[in-house]
């Protein structure tokens, strides 16, 4: 194998070095002066996330608008929640919207893409932050982070949280041992088609915050290919060098199983598809396939000689176009989540 540490690109290398900062270089009351006119929106899709999304919900409540008025509105997106989630957001103090209540009348799509382009059609922000709402031990730095360099630099669009992900396992924990999908998948993709968004440390980190009419430009995959898509559309539409990125620390949340990193790494694929088929990478007229096959062991229907049952998952990426082409198609008032 060759020695690549000479290898870097410039390009990549002088933008990580001139646009990635750490949240501790962003006091939040320099934020608020920065910040003059301009209104904050932060924006939590959740599905079924009672345990966490309250004391995300407190904690910025608390901190960053009765405190210190940083930001200006608090929404969560409950995503068709089965469990208390729209009803302990709303204690903690968030507005909640539903997320069929924001898309009636559009089609009907699935996923996280969907919940957080719905969060922004309710957003009346000129920033808007999106946060994940499954995180554990959350602070305030993980939104500050965010809006530092928007607020201070008005040549950047978005900003893209990175942060060290401990993966608690049976044997201990794994400091750095989270981000298996960004490593075995996105960032080889992005590596082989987009090198330019080689310096992003976690390019499907779940925080990120951005100018609200430039994130109204862009569709939103309906899936876990969002932010993928998200990272590629912008980099088309305003350039690497309007990107930045923001250290916010470690992250603590729950994590996935291996089937269901599976399901993940095949929707990005098929939203990285999408993507070079637009460019004119990829054939237009080759459609690849959405129906995932998996194996899991046990079951009522395990197969003989395989001692696994066959699962088969359709993972289809779908895309709402981008808000500000359909504004006028959603309604005038927000309705809340019961």
């Amino acid at each position: 194998m060759r020695n690549t540490e000479s290898l870097v690109s410039p390009v990549v290398e002088a933008w990580a070095t001139y646009r990635t900062s750490s949240a501790a270089d962003w006091p939040t009351r320099r934020l608020l002066r920065a910040k003059a006119g301009s209104r904050v929106s932060v924006v939590l899709p959740a599905h079924d996330e009672e345990a966490t999304v309250g004391a995300i919900v407190s904690t910025i409540r608390e901190h960053l608008m009765d405190r210190i008025p940083l930001v200006d509105e608090l929404i969560v997106v409950d995503s068709r929640s089965t469990d208390r989630t729209a009803q302990v957001a709303r204690a903690a103090g968030a507005e909640v919207v539903s997320q069929d209540a924001m898309t009636h009348g559009l089609p009907r799509l699935t996923g996280k893409g969907d919940a957080l382009w719905a969060g922004l059609a309710a957003a009346e922000g000129d920033v808007v932050a999106f946060v994940d709402a499954d995180l554990r031990e959350f602070r305030p730095h993980f939104v500050t982070g965010l809006l530092g360099p928007l607020l201070t630099d008005p040549s950047v669009d978005f900003v893209k949280g990175f942060y060290h992900r401990p993966l608690i396992g049976t044997t201990g924990v794994e400091a750095d041992g989270g981000g298996r999908v960004t490593e075995l998948m996105a960032r080889p993709m992005l590596n082989l088609f987009w090198p330019e968004l080689a310096g992003f440390v976690q390019p499907l980190a779940g925080e990120y915050a951005g100018r609200r009419e430039v994130l109204a430009q862009v569709p939103f995959v309906s899936g876990y290919g969002v932010e993928t898509a998200m990272l590629i559309d912008l980099l088309e539409l305003v350039g690497l060098d309007a990107l930045a990125q923001v250290d916010l620390g470690e992250r603590k949340h729950r994590h996935q199983d291996t089937a269901a990193l599976g399901r993940m790494s095949a929707q990005i694929m098929l939203t990285v598809w999408s993507r070079l088929q637009r460019r004119g990478w990829a054939s237009p007229d080759v459609l690849p396939t959405a129906l995932l096959t998996q194996f899991r062991r046990g079951g009522s229907d395990t197969l003989p000689n395989l001692d696994r049952e066959i699962v088969v998952s359709d993972v289809t990426v779908e895309e709402r176009p981008p808000l500000a082409e359909l504004r006028h198609r959603l309604p005038r008032r927000r309705v809340a989540a019961a």
